[in-house]
């Protein structure tokens, strides 16, 4: 538990609530880093406990989130606060009528690769600021590492150097969604981007295995990339690069996850392989607990209906009997 010269009313209440969880055999790790985000929140407003105020300002900072995660995470706060009340009947409880409600997910735009070509052209002759003095090789690995990995975007944020193993053809991925941790090779095209990423990287930054993989510059010490920040940065690609799908809808940045996925699936029907026995590699390689996580990834885009009409009629073609005697 963190330990603290004065914690407030409301960081004791958080601690009090974790260790109870935890001791009911609750990992609780994403609730602990909410409520601790929250704590902070609290604390740079100059209040000692959360009240309705407050937690409306919180809300509002929520609003580039998507409205199934503002959600989920005003659930985790009024449980917690639901629990409080059970000691301290005067305190702080979001109305149940509060929570937003639950959004369909949009369709997403499935990136060919010859659009992310452009963008990686665009982001290589963006010009390095005082601030960002590796704003085009940063924002090209990103792309990069999204498209060729279908790494989350958090998962990116949080690499550090210590997590690039195997001479930069390996990269460890700590503690991801469902807590689980993997390694993710990479090709030999993506190990050339990352290490020539890594020498300009270590000219302008120090190289501790404790600092991030991208960070840019704040006076004279590094800071990482906020997800805000390194969001609108990839959107600013998507529209310099005219990046849209048939009915003008630009992607998200976690399309290009989706997108990695796809692209997956047509080299195999391209090579001939087994489509079948490859996914669960897929799933392991994207950090799935089963194939059926992975499976919400797999889009039946136009070229893959080609690649798979194709493969069935080579193969059972012979049997289907039609047409005019």
């Amino acid at each position: 538990m963190r330990k603290r010269q004065t914690a407030s009313r409301f960081a004791r209440a958080v601690d009090r609530f974790l260790t109870h969880k935890r001791t009911l055999g609750h990992h609780y790790r994403q609730e602990s880093w909410l409520l601790q985000r929250l704590e902070c929140f609290v604390t740079e407003s100059g209040r000692r406990d959360l009240d309705a105020k407050c937690f409306a300002r919180w809300l509002m900072s929520l609003q580039d989130r998507h409205p199934n995660t503002r959600r989920k995470w005003y659930q985790i706060v009024r449980h917690f606060c639901c629990y409080r009340r059970r000691g301290e009947p005067g305190c702080f409880l979001p109305s149940a009528d509060g929570v937003a409600r639950p959004q369909p997910y949009v369709t997403p735009v499935i990136v060919e690769p010859r659009q992310i070509a452009r963008m990686i052209g665009i982001a290589s002759k963006l010009p390095n600021t005082s601030a960002s003095p590796l704003r085009g090789p940063a924002l090209r690995l990103t792309i990069v590492l999204l498209y060729t990995c279908g790494l989350r975007l958090g998962e990116l944020l949080r690499l550090t150097m210590g997590d690039i193993e195997e001479q930069g053809t390996v990269l460890r991925i700590r503690e991801s969604k469902f807590h689980k941790s993997r390694l993710v090779p990479l090709s030999r095209s993506v190990t050339r981007e990352l290490q020539t990423y890594l020498r300009k990287r270590r000219k302008a930054f120090a190289a501790h295995p404790d600092t991030p993989l991208l960070c840019n510059r704040h006076g004279s010490r590094w800071r990482q990339y906020s997800h805000p920040g390194l969001q609108c940065a990839i959107n600013q690609l998507f529209e310099s690069a005219g990046v849209r799908d048939e009915q003008g809808e630009r992607p998200r940045v976690h399309d290009l996850r989706h997108s990695f996925a796809v692209q997956a699936l047509i080299r195999w029907y391209r090579d001939g392989a087994d489509v079948q026995t490859q996914l669960p590699k897929l799933a392991l390689y994207m950090g799935h607990v089963s194939i059926e996580s992975t499976a919400y990834y797999l889009h039946w885009v136009p070229t893959l209906q080609s690649l798979a009409s194709d493969r069935f009629e080579r193969r059972f073609g012979q049997l289907v009997q039609g047409g005019a005697r």
